[in-house]
């Protein structure tokens, strides 16, 4: 189709370009198409206002065009940031990142059980997984959703790729199983965890509504014993921040269901307070409580 080819080499485009330019220049640039889209007041920007206004319920009117100004802008900088990634020598990505309770991780690889690390689409998941290559030299598995046209989701496998990240396809193939293998030989798996690709994840109650997360993390948690990590971040003037936090344990009764239930729900309450408190941050311009979903299956 057209639009599969006109999507993919736009992002060919910005892999090719925008990486070559000067940071003050790509960071400018960010800022006018994040704010040029915020002006037209597409789909995109009102569903990210609508999400918005759960995470904020207090906002009036005014405070909410802020907040989905801002986040189109904290959106269009990791854009700028991703393509611009692959060129960034290991000291510029040093220089840009900080992330709390590390210790966490570190300690959970050296007990040898591997561990999860899941994320909500907060700040900039690429930068924080090259920085874990680089900085800790941990290399990590991770999962992608098959993009349309399959040369753009090739092109976000390569990326990925090139920074150090082994990428599993989120459907069409054994993820699940490879994840659990890498676990149990006491790797590292990093997860976006926040909206369900597969419309039969787990219904979570999430800024006091219903959604659905996937049940991946918990589901491997429990059958390879690896550590459940829920972290998040944000971004600050001088770079990418970032948080660790204690691991969601495995109840010590219940079953698989219940168990998976209550091991989500307690992810959904890590990244509800992450969120809350960098809710511009959070890049989650699709539909995600239940209550906005179309009937046919269909989340944009």
């Amino acid at each position: 189709m057209m639009r599969d080819r006109l999507t993919d080499a736009l992002y060919g485009l910005g892999w090719g370009t925008v990486r070559k330019l000067p940071e003050p220049v790509a960071a400018g640039l960010g800022r006018r198409i994040a704010d040029t889209a915020w002006k037209r007041r597409g789909k995109s920007v009102l569903r990210l206002e609508s999400n918005l206004a759960r995470v904020v319920p207090d906002a009036t009117p005014e405070r909410l065009a802020e907040l989905s100004r801002a986040g189109m802008r904290s959106y269009m900088r990791y854009w700028m940031e991703s393509f611009r990634l692959p060129a960034w020598s290991r000291e510029r990505i040093g220089a840009g990142v900080e992330i709390k309770d590390l210790h966490l991780i570190m300690d959970g690889l050296a007990s040898g059980r591997g561990v999860i690390l899941a994320l909500p689409h907060l700040g900039n998941w690429d930068l924080a997984g090259a920085w874990v290559t680089t900085h800790l030299g941990v290399p990590f598995a991770t999962v992608a959703e098959r993009l349309k046209p399959e040369t753009l989701y090739d092109r976000f496998v390569a990326y990925r790729e090139s920074l150090g990240m082994e990428v599993l396809p989120h459907t069409g193939g054994s993820a699940f199983g490879a994840l659990a293998r890498r676990l149990r030989a006491g790797g590292l798996i990093c997860l976006v965890a926040d909206r369900d690709l597969s419309a039969s994840g787990v219904e979570v109650t999430f800024f006091g509504e219903a959604a659905r997360m996937p049940a991946g993390p918990a589901l491997l948690a429990q059958q390879t014993g690896a550590l459940l990590l829920p972290a998040t971040l944000w971004y600050e003037e001088s770079g990418l921040r970032g948080r660790v936090h204690p691991p969601v344990g495995v109840p010590e009764s219940g079953n698989r269901a219940v168990n998976t239930s209550q091991m989500t729900q307690a992810l959904a309450d890590v990244f509800a307070t992450g969120i809350a408190e960098h809710p511009e941050d959070w890049h989650m311009l699709q539909r995600l409580w239940l209550a906005d979903l179309d009937p046919r299956g269909e989340t944009e």
